[in-house]
């Protein structure tokens, strides 16, 4: 399986100004470095708006790839909120499963990562995961993991601040 090249370095799809940035790197046009690397490790909104400050305040990009490059910012902005704000509707619906989705698919990931490595580590029982699926759980795990502590983490702070 190739990789993507437009992918994040965690194996995700990337961002929408992340693309484009690299668009524009293929088509040898200048711009700081630093741009790439910030678009390539952005997390949450407050990030964004660096990049945009920075993207902004670049003097190598045009006035039309700067256009670019915020409109492209602006869609990744706004699916970062709409994926919080899904996640804040599923925390204040009455239904159990909704409230309990997150941890759920968290444990089933880690159970089964768990039993890919037992299965895997014992020579009595052969066993054998092709690439695809260790990139495919890896993937998941990095996401489930990571968004379950990060939001969680900020419902915790949120609450806090409203005491």
């Amino acid at each position: 399986m190739s990789k993507n090249p437009n992918a994040k370095k965690n194996g995700g799809e990337g961002t929408a100004v992340g693309k484009a940035l690299r668009f524009l790197a293929s088509q040898g046009k200048k711009f700081a470095p630093e741009l790439l690397d910030m678009a390539g490790s952005l997390t949450g909104v407050e990030a964004l708006s660096k990049l945009g400050d920075a993207i902004k305040g670049d003097p190598e990009l045009s006035e039309l790839d700067k256009r670019i490059l915020l409109a492209e910012l602006e869609t990744d902005a706004v699916r970062e909120q709409e994926i919080t704000k899904r996640w804040e509707a599923d925390l204040h619906s009455d239904s159990w499963l909704s409230k309990n989705v997150r941890p759920l698919t968290l444990s089933f990931l880690l159970v089964c990562m768990f039993l890919f490595v037992i299965l895997d580590s014992t020579s009595s029982i052969p066993f054998n995961i092709d690439p695809e699926w260790i990139d495919l759980l890896k993937a998941l795990m990095i996401t489930a993991v990571g968004g379950y502590f990060v939001v969680r983490s900020g419902e915790k702070i949120t609450n806090k601040l409203k005491k």
